[in-house]
């Protein structure tokens, strides 16, 4: 994951030069879901560089990973939701880019606040289905599994056996059921608030 954090800003900035545009956009696809332990880590690494890098986009496609194949097979989905990157950034059309994607986090006693871009229609995939695999921890460090609801733009999460959160995350598995999405039904990015 860190020589990745490095080697993709390397990647983008010699593109850049080569086309002789510092400001080429540059839109990338984050892992799948797939049955390998530091898939968590290096989504959120991709997630977050494309808040560190200027004029880029990730197209997420968790929920179209294979638990067993790293190559998932429906792609045709995933080059879509690249295009909508480059046609609401590059090309100015009124679509939207991409799912929810992880802004900042409130604590208030026992409840996390989270709150997200592109947050318009938050929803469970399926309709009156339960959102799945966020998680909380306090101090310790130690996650359990949360209860979520949509409250507007951002979700409540709780859990009675964390009386005092400091950290949640979601989508926290290598290959994860994790279901929020937005009102155009892009899936939101795995994320832990902690790690900056």
């Amino acid at each position: 994951k860190d020589a990745h954090e490095k080697l993709f800003k390397l990647l983008v900035q010699s593109w850049r030069k080569n086309w002789n545009n510092d400001e080429m956009p540059f839109y990338f696809v984050q892992l799948s879901s797939l049955n390998r332990p530091s898939w968590p880590w290096f989504r959120d690494s991709q997630r977050r560089l494309m808040n560190m890098i200027p004029n880029t986009g990730m197209a997420v496609c968790t929920d179209r990973g294979d638990s067993l194949d790293v190559h998932p097979t429906r792609k045709q989905e995933v080059g879509e939701r690249l295009a909508y990157w480059a046609l609401n950034k590059t090309y100015g059309h009124q679509v939207v880019p991409s799912g929810p994607l992880y802004k900042s986090v409130s604590f208030v006693k026992n409840i996390a606040y989270v709150s997200f871009d592109y947050a318009d229609g938050l929803k469970a995939v399926e309709e009156g289905e339960a959102l799945r695999t966020f998680e909380v921890a306090g101090e310790d460090q130690i996650f359990y599994p949360a209860k979520a609801i949509v409250e507007g733009k951002r979700v409540k999460v709780w859990s009675d056996k964390v009386k005092e959160p400091k950290i949640v995350r979601y989508g926290w598995q290598p290959f994860t059921r994790a279901n929020l999405v937005n009102g155009a039904g892009l899936p939101a990015s795995t994320f832990r608030s902690d790690v900056e």
